[in-house]
């Protein structure tokens, strides 16, 4: 460590030289020392390279050649480890380099190349966008898109990919930005054409996507129709090397995730679907490989392709029925899927599992291919031990598997799910707690009373009413969903009642008091509607003054929807046919429920008019 630092050292004191000559020389050893070596980077970084670089490139008196090699040797440190782009970051090389409009009055074109290159390798996060963008990086690089240097074009159009990758103030200001009179979106678009480098073409619909999904260039949008998806999917065939494929896949998923008229584009163009089945065949060892070490890289990065391909499967897939029909069908891709499931890589994990995800948002699948590959085995595998975003993923579809209509149902409650699904609402991770309550919630559907009472045992009532006061509302929704599935049907809701009542009725109380959503309160006013039906469990409401006054205030809420629910709850308790029914009457008769029900039969929503008349039918029969 010592030599190292003693030579670092050494570089770095040759800069301040008095002999230009000297100075330049220093600068061409620093950069054959650093390229390809982090360690070297680091040392030179600590012992203030960087501050010394960034003047000898500014000062007006030195040579284009020196300001040029300074260029050089800053990239080679911004292509370091995370690290060295922090300190870099740090030592506000951003604002340094743009400051004066450097890079326009470097006429070297070397010079430009390089800086811009730091730019791109120095734009990791949010803030780091931020500092370029206000220190009008936009306006300094813009021009650089039409320099007569290929390579120069090129690091501008990478600087404007990583500015405007999840950036709404970025793409909403690159949409207006104009490059010698023309749009900038248009020179993007000439960018992609076919007989432009294919590094340039996807460079190009990088930023045309970004731009797209920070919502400044809509969808249908012909430069996004007609040209970047176009290209990307020229980007999948099988002439592009491994790296291109994998972009090209990866970056048409993303353009496509969210808008199904794109999945409905692609998935017609250039027959994408049975494009995609050749990235799990390569490379194979008939493969027309001819330069070795290319084989020896590709086989190191197959697995690269299987992750691409899955992705774009789940992003085609996420919408449309015939479309995941078509993906289904395409030759053993479910059993591609359910391999790519056990894969070492997380990665492709993690990939595979969002394919199935979306798959499994089709009733015909979950019907047919689900079930004949018993897809749920290697799925409850997965859950065992897996990270985070694995976790999220699998038990997504696992609440899919879950649903009353998939065949996997019957089989996954027989493998001792519950306990599993118990230990996620346990979880840390609010999108895991939401997965675990809404597999049981699907699971306490229409089930029998042995089921639900497994999942009442193995929750266990405490942290069922740790979840009702969940401070995530969709975990709450999803609990309330739970509850009420379990009180359905007469005998269970007595039965769950008569355990558990005193707490439920609790629970139910503070929900309705309580700053909750609509949606909340309308399935917790639910929820009484159902225990208002049971024969014994009847009683916990009719008890139960504050509750009374509670369903009273919600039937004369401004909201229909509550309204109806707490109608339906005063329904359920006065129905004629049942024991007690006329005591009941009476007791909400005094009360002054028959008066809101008479107003209600006036009011101006058909479905609540109606249910208030049937209601007040049952005082008349």
């Amino acid at each position: 460590m010592q030599e190292v630092t003693a030579t670092s050292r050494h570089y770095v004191d040759r800069l301040f030289d008095p002999d230009p000559q000297k100075v330049l020389q220093g600068v061409i050893d620093m950069k054959n020392a650093v390229i390809g070596n982090n360690k070297q980077k680091a040392n030179l970084i600590v012992l203030g390279a960087v501050p010394r670089l960034l003047y000898l490139l500014q000062q007006g008196s030195s040579s284009s050649e020196l300001r040029a090699e300074c260029a050089v040797v800053l990239g080679s440190l911004a292509m370091g480890t995370e690290n060295n782009i922090k300190s870099l970051v740090d030592c506000h090389i951003i604002p340094a380099l743009l400051q004066g409009r450097l890079l326009v009055f470097h006429r070297s074109q070397r010079t430009q190349e390089y800086i811009t290159q730091i730019f791109s390798h120095c734009c990791k996060t949010p803030e780091h966008q931020t500092v370029l963008f206000n220190h009008g990086a936009i306006q300094n690089i813009a021009p650089l898109l039409i320099s007569p240097s290929y390579k120069v074009r090129m690091q501008a159009l990478k600087c404007f990919s990583v500015l405007a990758y999840e950036n709404t103030q970025v793409s909403m200001t690159l949409v207006n930005v104009l490059v010698d009179e023309e749009l900038l979106s248009q020179v993007f678009v000439r960018m992609m054409q076919r007989d432009q480098p294919i590094d340039m073409q996807l460079t190009a619909a990088k930023c045309l996507t970004y731009m797209c999904r920070a919502g400044a260039i809509r969808t249908d949008d012909s430069c996004i129709v007609l040209k970047a998806l176009p290209c990307l999917v020229r980007m999948c065939s099988k002439e592009r090397l491994l790296e291109e494929r994998v972009e090209g896949a990866e970056t048409l998923a993303y353009l496509m995730e969210p808008d199904v008229e794109l999945q409905r584009i692609a998935s017609v163009t250039d027959h994408l679907v049975a494009m995609l089945a050749d990235y799990f065949k390569y490379p194979s060892s008939v493969s027309a490989i001819t330069d070795i070490k290319r084989l020896d890289h590709d086989l190191k990065h197959a697995h690269e392709l299987r992750q691409a391909a899955f992705k774009l499967y789940a992003s085609l897939g996420s919408n449309d029925e015939d479309i995941r029909k078509k993906i289904t069908e395409t030759e053993n891709m479910m059993d591609r899927i359910v391999s790519g499931l056990s894969e070492s890589s997380v990665k492709v994990r993690l990939a595979a599992v969002r394919c199935l995800h979306s798959l499994s948002r089709s009733v015909q699948q979950l019907r047919t291919s689900f079930h004949d590959h018993a897809v749920w085995k290697p799925l409850m595998k997965l859950l065992q031990n897996a990270p985070d975003e694995v976790l999220v993923m699998a038990s997504s579809t696992l609440c899919n598997l879950l649903l009353e209509f998939s065949p996997s149902k019957e089989p996954i409650l027989e493998s001792g799910v519950i306990e599993l699904l118990c230990s996620l609402t346990q979880s840390d991770s609010p999108a895991l707690r939401v997965n675990g309550i809404w597999a049981l919630m699907n699971m306490a559907f229409q089930a029998d009373q042995k089921v639900k009472g497994e999942i009442v045992r193995a929750l266990g009532t405490e942290q069922l009413f740790r979840l009702l006061s969940d401070p995530d509302s969709n975990v709450l929704m999803k609990t309330l969903g739970l509850l009420r599935n379990l009180l359905s049907t007469r005998p269970h809701i007595d039965q769950v009642m008569s355990s558990h009542g005193k707490q439920i009725m609790q629970a139910v109380t503070l929900i309705l008091e309580g700053e909750h959503s609509i949606e909340v309160k309308e399935q917790t006013l639910c929820i009484l509607a159902n225990i208002a039906d049971g024969n014994t469990a009847k009683e916990l409401i009719m008890t139960n003054d504050d509750i009374l006054q509670k369903i009273k205030y919600y039937m004369a809420h401004s909201n229909v929807k509550l309204q109806l629910a707490a109608t339906f709850c005063i329904s359920n308790l006065i129905w004629n046919e049942e024991d007690g029914s006329q005591e009941r009457q009476d007791k909400l008769r005094e009360l002054g429920f028959v008066d809101i029900l008479h107003k209600l039969t006036q009011a101006s929503d058909p479905n609540l008019c109606d249910r208030a008349k049937t209601a007040m039918q049952q005082y008349l029969a």
